[in-house]
């Protein structure tokens, strides 16, 4: 059993993918070819955004958006510590401060109602992540960034596909980013990343950016990066079948849920205003070791995001945040577990999974 079954996905598009692949070959366009370009207007009008602009990863993503922002030494920048180090390190790696806000429990993503406490004179930006495949909470964040004149960078580098209120991950602020790493609901075969916005100007600033500052060939307006996305990483064969894909995802999701309900400590919450593409299937449980070294004992994988909140992490210790800052967060950090999703996992697989856990559940139960 796979946590992610890639292998199965590209045996059923390998035809697609392979003369894809091989047209770039074939051309010879490897940085920035005219794939990339079709993509781009593909991932615009599918999220309902202006303006995409393919980047070399999900982390460049972040980088290329608070850059254009102007975002820099003594800024402050107010996220989740609940997430990926790349949401954090791309902050710090710009000299600016990461401020971080306590999760909501039941969505595990930033809660809004805790942002307004956080902002200060030196507040550019607020930086929610859509973790585990579901949005956060966008328009109130959006509410709190208007009264103070913030702009907000939606993380998105695990819900691409997701819906908020009807709208799409991605085209809910003033910047989305996301993230095409392989195991990601749409993922290439390396890494990948893009950003998403309305305006024309930040469009602009973020397409210079990501080649080094350059508006025409050896003209360099601005300072920037090497942030391309490679032309062999245009996903267009796996993007035609991408709802099939979130549809598996969703039926799969739902049906963990049924089967889970009143069997792990917590199971994911999806707003009713939200759909979820389970980029993850995470729950909590208490004795997470045990019951995932029973899953193991079975031959099921498991994952654990993530383990260690960013507050707490050696990288961050200049923040002098310790231990119960952010009792939420690091409460999440103790018990989440992740199952296998995929779109490929039938029910005979998932049923293993569920008796797994409930057997792992019930033996700790019983200690």
């Amino acid at each position: 059993m796979e946590l992610h079954d890639l292998k199965t996905q590209y045996r059923r598009l390998k035809p697609r993918i392979d003369a894809r692949m091989q047209a770039v070959l074939d051309h010879g366009q490897y940085i920035m070819g005219p794939e990339v370009a079709e993509l781009e207007g593909k991932l615009a009008a599918y999220v309902g955004s202006k303006h995409c602009i393919g980047v070399a990863d999900g982390t460049t993503a972040l980088l290329v958006a608070m850059m254009a922002l102007g975002i820099g030494p003594g800024d402050e920048v107010i996220t989740t510590p609940f997430t990926f180090i790349a949401t954090g390190e791309m902050i710090a790696l710009l000299r600016a401060t990461p401020v971080f806000v306590d999760i909501d429990p039941r969505t595990w993503n930033i809660d809004p109602r805790a942002i307004e406490a956080a902002v200060t004179p030196r507040s550019r930006a607020i930086m929610p992540v859509s973790l585990y495949g579901q949005c956060a909470d966008m328009d109130a964040i959006n509410a709190v960034a208007a009264r103070h004149g913030l702009a907000v960078i939606e993380d998105a580098a695990q819900s691409f596909g997701a819906t908020y209120k009807g709208r799409r991950s991605g085209a809910l602020s003033t910047i989305g980013t996301t993230s095409f790493f392989p195991t990601k609901p749409l993922g290439c075969y390396g890494d990948g990343g893009a950003c998403f916005t309305d305006d024309d100007g930040l469009a602009q600033r973020m397409r210079q950016i990501r080649l080094h500052g350059q508006d025409r060939r050896y003209h360099h307006p601005l300072i920037g990066i090497n942030g391309r996305l490679d032309t062999l990483q245009a996903l267009l064969a796996k993007l035609e079948v991408l709802d099939d894909e979130l549809a598996a995802r969703a039926r799969i999701g739902k049906r963990y849920s049924e089967l889970l309900a009143g069997v792990a400590s917590r199971l994911p919450t999806i707003e009713v205003h939200n759909t979820s593409v389970y980029a993850q299937y995470t729950i909590e449980a208490e004795g997470r070791a045990d019951v995932q070294a029973r899953l193991k004992e079975q031959g099921i994988p498991t994952a654990v995001h993530y383990p260690v909140p960013l507050h707490l992490q050696p990288a961050f210790a200049g923040l002098a945040l310790g231990e119960g800052t952010f009792p939420k967060s690091e409460a999440a950090a103790r018990r989440v577990l992740s199952l296998p999703m995929h779109p490929f996992l039938d029910e005979a697989q998932q049923d293993r999974v569920v008796a797994a856990v409930k057997g792992a559940v019930a033996v700790r139960s019983a200690a």
